[in-house]
């Protein structure tokens, strides 16, 4: 079965420097299924914050069911994410390290599951955003020559 793309943070491919991806469920509440399904999520200013119980997904606004009624959901409240005990470490050692933060990358269904995807990244300096830009570039113009 596929992977059914709900919201992909573009903006995380262009700042960071992705250095290790893993996939991790999310702990939600039946409002926010229906409006992740809907495809009503920001992941624009989200990011990963460790605590003592493990991996929270911070400040990702999923928006209020609209036939939710009394039952809805708070759209930035802190949602747990779901890891193995070692891969929570992992992600512990490398935010301690000087300059390394966790980013979500996309969230999806997975076999009816909601998953995000999370990535160990390290920010990118405006030189190599600027490098990036310029290989992306070429690669457009070599393939508009291999086309012709």
């Amino acid at each position: 079965m596929a992977d059914t793309p709900v919201i992909q943070n573009r903006r995380a491919r262009h700042e960071y420097e992705l250095l290790d991806k893993v996939e991790a469920g999310i702990e939600l509440q039946g409002t926010e299924v229906k409006s992740l399904r809907a495809g009503k999520v920001n992941l624009a200013e989200a990011f990963v914050a460790v605590d003592e119980g493990g991996l929270q997904l911070l400040n990702c606004h999923i928006a209020p069911y609209e036939h939710g009624g009394y039952a809805n959901h708070n759209p930035t409240r802190p949602r747990r994410l779901l890891l193995h005990k070692n891969e929570i470490a992992k992600f512990k050692k490398g935010v301690e390290q000087k300059g390394l933060t966790i980013v979500p990358l996309r969230i999806y269904f997975r076999k009816g599951w909601a998953k995000v995807e999370i990535a160990l990244a390290r920010g990118k300096k405006l030189h190599d955003k600027r490098h990036d830009i310029a290989e992306r570039e070429t690669k457009r113009r070599l393939d508009r020559m291999m086309k012709e």
